[in-house]
């Protein structure tokens, strides 16, 4: 009879097979009721999985990571079940989860609108109430096939038929309504309680554009009320702080159909980008990356040899001309190895640091693109690193202090960490994916970092280390990577002549840390809601005049607060105080200084902050050294005496 070991190491043993749901009410009542489902040996089942032999069990709640993605899933179905009692004719097709929800995918001829949007919300939780056993059954494939078919549901005997023959099918039933599905899920329909539908939008059956287009409905679900509370305040501040009306509001950049992801930099938006830039450069020459500027467009031969033509082909631009392929670059890597390869290196020349501004194209799908988020032309902070296996190790530990050190510079403290080790398919020998594994992880630990491992997740040619930051409201942005190759050098023919004369190909480091330098301004823009550190502000200071006597001493205050090397403006207009005050605190203007009468008299200026803060008056020389001060701590937090 089963012996189930728990994950304290306790040990439960039992003398008749037992339910995962039995197991958790032999622990506790509280834990029976919280219950979703149950991880045995690893793998998610349902509560109603008979246990028959020993056995490793985890009771999964809705506070795990595995139980909120169930609740989801579950929600999907509660949704496809509301939508068929409301609109019987509707079909139903696939219902994945996906980041912060889910969605459900429905033919049906009528266009749903968000009046039924409200009402379905209203009938899933009133199926909710209800409380409905969620049970599994299985059945043939071919009588699934004609199950389905005999439903109306042309679409799942679509998918059931492309499963092969003899296979048994699960099927979920609550209350009348049954799906095809993989499972586990919820108990009964009484664990949903904190969900709400968000949108609709359009989809292609199966994502192909030759299909029908179906109805998607986006939903969220979440393991309480007061988590589901918490997201759509979220939501609430995302939108607020979206980066695409901020640079409306701020003249930062604009995009348009002519260029479709592709930016049109504003003088204000580019100040920032070249800040951002300069900065990367001169963190870059300090720490020995030497920068390199490589083609745009190069024949498509180098990216077959590469392997990024079978690979990501169809997201290349490619072009002809005089009876020749070419791509225009989707990323800088093989570039760099050219340079690498001109002339014979030594191992004494190694670790070779070469970085790049690459700007790459890629040929995302339109409907992708999301402002700064995901363009098609984008410039990556890029570099790899040519070195030794034996400096593996300390070029990786090298970069991680660095790159910590930029995010700390940009006001980010909360860093997420991923180890994503080798997956089924791969190139290399074990040996040397143990080596790069190790130096990755060791790395790591000599940092003193916590992080998580994502068994299987690296890239064919080695493991990886993503970096991810968490911004003020909670979202999560991967932006660094440092990656381990052991592949590209070789098909490209990368060499070094070793110590004992041999010719090596030396392993190279993929590495970014900020990533996409639009797509980090746009993370920079949201979480900073258009109020950059005085460093980043496109204008640093603004000189009011009071009325028209002022105007020759506010400009010659701006004139030597730029010869300073700040970006200072004058506002001479003949406009009311209140109104230039307001105005320049809309645009996020860092410090406002006021001339009137008593400044000119005591060539001082009054001095207030975007926050409303009134500094009182100074002499120009003192607040020029404050704003020195601002602009050398980066975006760090100001240190209290």
């Amino acid at each position: 009879m089963p012996q189930i070991t728990l994950p304290d190491g306790s040990v439960k043993s039992f003398d008749r097979p037992v339910t995962v749901h039995e197991v958790a009410a032999d622990i506790g009542p509280g834990l029976a009721k919280a219950a979703l489902a149950g991880q045995v040996n690893g793998k998610l089942v349902d509560t109603s999985f008979l246990i028959d032999r020993d056995t490793e069990l985890a009771i999964v709640t809705g506070k795990d990571e595995a139980g909120l993605d169930l609740l989801r899933h579950s929600t999907a179905h509660l949704m496809a079940q509301a939508v068929k009692e409301l609109f019987p004719e509707a079909q139903v097709t696939i219902g994945p989860t996906v980041e912060d929800g889910f969605y459900y995918d429905f033919a049906y001829d009528k266009h749903f609108s968000p009046e039924d949007l409200a009402a379905i919300e209203k009938k899933m939780k009133e199926l909710a109430g209800k409380n409905y056993p969620v049970t599994r059954t299985v059945m043939d494939r071919d009588e699934a096939v004609k199950f389905f078919r005999n439903m109306g549901e042309e679409y799942k005997a679509e998918i059931i038929s492309d499963i092969p023959a003899g296979e048994e099918i699960s099927l979920y039933q609550q209350g009348d309504f049954i799906d095809l599905c993989r499972g586990p899920h919820v108990p009964s329909t009484g664990k949903l309680k904190a969900f709400k539908l968000m949108k609709l939008a359009g989809a292609y059956w199966r994502g192909d554009s030759r299909n029908e287009m179906l109805q998607r409905i986006y939903g969220t679900a979440w393991g309480s009320k007061d988590d589901l509370k918490a997201y759509l305040h979220r939501l609430e501040e995302a939108e607020k702080r979206d980066h695409r009306k901020l640079a409306k509001q701020l003249n930062l950049f604009h995009l348009q159909e002519e260029a479709p992801g592709m930016v049109f930099w504003h003088p204000k938006g580019w100040v920032i980008y070249r800040e951002v830039e300069n900065y990367v450069r001169d963190l870059m020459r300090a720490h020995g990356y030497r920068e390199v500027k490589t083609p745009q467009i190069l024949d498509r031969s180098l990216w077959e040899k590469s392997g990024h033509w079978d690979k990501f082909g169809e997201e290349i631009f490619a072009l002809q001309a005089e009876n020749r392929d070419y791509a225009v670059k989707p990323m800088n890597c093989p570039c760099h190895i050219q340079i690498f390869n001109q002339g014979v290196k030594s191992y004494r020349e190694l670790p070779l640091r070469l970085a790049e501004f690459g700007s790459c194209h890629r040929n995302e799908p339109s409907g992708t693109l999301h402002g700064l988020m995901r363009l098609r032309n984008f410039v990556q902070d890029d570099a790899h690193i040519f070195c030794t296996e034996d400096q593996l190790q300390d070029e990786v530990a090298a970069f991680i202090e660095l790159l910590f050190q930029v995010y700390a510079d940009f006001g980010f403290t909360e860093i997420i960490v991923n180890l994503s080790t080798r997956p089924p398919k791969r190139v290399g020998s074990d040996e040397i994916w143990d080596k790069a594994e190790q130096a990755l992880e060791v790395a790591l630990d000599r940092n003193q970092l916590e992080w998580t491992l994502k068994a299987g997740d690296g890239a064919f040619y080695g493991p990886k280390i993503d970096f991810s930051l968490k911004d003020c409201i909670g979202r999560i942005w991967q932006c660094g990577t440092i990656q381990v190759d052991f592949s590209m050098p070789g098909r490209l023919g990368a060499e070094y002549v070793h110590e004992d004369g041999s010719r090596r190909t030396p392993v190279m480091l993929h590495r970014a840390i900020l990533g996409s330098l639009e797509r980090f301004i746009g993370i920079l823009v949201e979480e900073h809601a258009g109020k950059f550190p005085p460093w980043l502000a496109p204008v640093q200071a603004v000189v009011m005049s009071i009325t028209d006597g002022q105007a020759g001493y506010t400009d010659e205050v701006a004139k030597t607060l730029r010869k300073q090397g700040f970006r200072a403006d004058a506002d001479l207009r003949n406009e009311k105080i209140g109104l230039k005050i307001r105005e320049h605190t809309l645009q996020r203007v860092p410090y406002l200084l006021i001339v009137g009468g008593r400044e000119v008299d005591n060539r001082t200026v009054s001095v207030r902050t975007r926050a409303g803060e009134d500094l009182g008056g100074m002499p120009i020389d003192a607040f020029a050294e404050r704003l020195r001060g601002d602009i050398a701590r980066l975006g760090r937090p100001a240190v209290e005496d």
